[in-house]
């Protein structure tokens, strides 16, 4: 073996704080600080040590790093959606900030019908020893909960389609403006025969999304038969049931506006099903605009929710409360964006309730 095969195969010791303030001709202090994101640290300090820190390829002992200043450095999700997209996305968004600032995020998915939720809940914030935690909808909405993480003094940021709370601790999305853009987009396509597959009877963004669209046809002269205003439960399943039992009706919709992207693709598959084709002898749009939504054919028409940039807000406005900034970002709401594709054309009656359709 030669001198150099034998110097690449002998470990390196890893780095230690020490290290890097010897590099950075700091004190470990000054590291620390940097490392703990704490204010009051020159600019010129701070690019000092994080240089040292790359050119050493430091990284912290998170245990070390945990005991000696009495904190986890882990963020909870709690969590209770059907969408397991939806899920993915707000913890990609979540991480995207939090392990910049050196913090890892625990998942923690729950039933909110459970008895024990509560309990659970406060087991899990007090084995963990979170620094903080995010609630998504629905579970942002339950106040109970949010009753505990007041009484245990866990701090928290909750994510919503409404302000439920200070802005300091809100993240809101204005599910209505989407909404009201696809009630919208219909109407001008000349549909006036629409159905609503809703969501949760106790989802709040079932509520929000279908009130303002209903509200919005109104304005525009155009009513929901009430045989085409179903529930759907938010997931692929409870669209296949919503769609076949609209498009049994004696006059099926012409178009469906269906709350959240999993429903309207299993509308999409129940028409399939019917021999329908789409989106000729049917228009859908869905809500979210999750990733399948572009990979479906014909390419599903959705109302954009940024829900990764919902959880990136989400972690900052925690990391401010955590770092006791007065400001965390202000409450103004994420807006939704209607993304057209090709899951919806206009509409053109034809003779013996038959309709043919030209793209728009």
């Amino acid at each position: 073996m030669t001198d150099d095969t034998k110097r690449r195969t002998v470990p390196q010791r890893r780095a230690t704080i020490t290290d890097v303030a010897d590099h950075a001709h700091v004190s470990k202090k000054t590291v620390s600080r940097v490392i703990n994101r704490e204010t009051g640290v020159k600019p010129a300090m701070v690019e000092r040590v994080e240089r040292a820190i790359r050119e050493l390829h430091f990284s912290p002992n998170p245990q070390a790093r945990s005991l000696a200043l009495g904190r986890s450095f882990l963020v909870g999700l709690i969590y209770e959606n059907p969408s397991p997209t939806y899920v993915v996305n707000m913890q990609l968004g979540i991480l995207d900030v939090l392990r910049p600032a050196g913090m890892e995020l625990v998942v923690h998915p729950c039933r909110q019908e459970a008895p024990t939720l509560l309990d659970d809940i406060r087991s899990f914030i007090e084995r963990q020893r979170l620094d903080g935690v995010i609630l998504p909808p629905p579970l942002s909405e339950d106040e109970s909960l949010v009753t505990l993480l007041r009484q245990t003094r866990c701090p928290y940021i909750r994510i919503a389609c409404a302000p439920l709370d200070e802005p300091a601790v809100m993240v809101v999305s204005n599910d209505r403006s989407g909404a009201r853009q696809a009630a919208l987009r219909l109407a001008d396509l000349g549909h006036r025969h629409i159905a609503l597959v809703r969501g949760p009877v106790g989802y709040l963004s079932s509520h929000e999304r279908g009130q303002a669209f209903v509200t919005a046809l109104r304005d525009r002269g155009i009513a929901i038969d009430p045989a085409c205003d179903v529930a759907g439960g938010y997931t692929f399943e409870g669209g296949v049931i919503a769609g076949h039992r609209l498009l049994e009706l004696p006059l099926p919709p012409t178009a469906v506006f269906v709350l959240n992207d999993d429903m309207a693709i299993g509308v999409m598959q129940a028409a399939r099903e019917r021999g329908l084709n789409l989106p000729d002898d049917l228009s859908i749009i869905g809500f979210d605009d999750l990733p399948m939504a572009a990979r479906m054919w014909p390419n599903l028409t959705s109302v954009r929710l940024p829900v990764r940039e919902m959880g990136a807000a989400a972690s900052g406005k925690l990391l401010a409360i955590l770092a006791g900034e007065t400001d965390s970002g202000g409450d103004h709401p994420v807006e939704p964006m209607l993304i057209v594709r090709q899951s919806d054309v206009a509409c053109v009656p034809a003779g013996r309730g038959r309709r043919t359709s030209s793209r728009a």
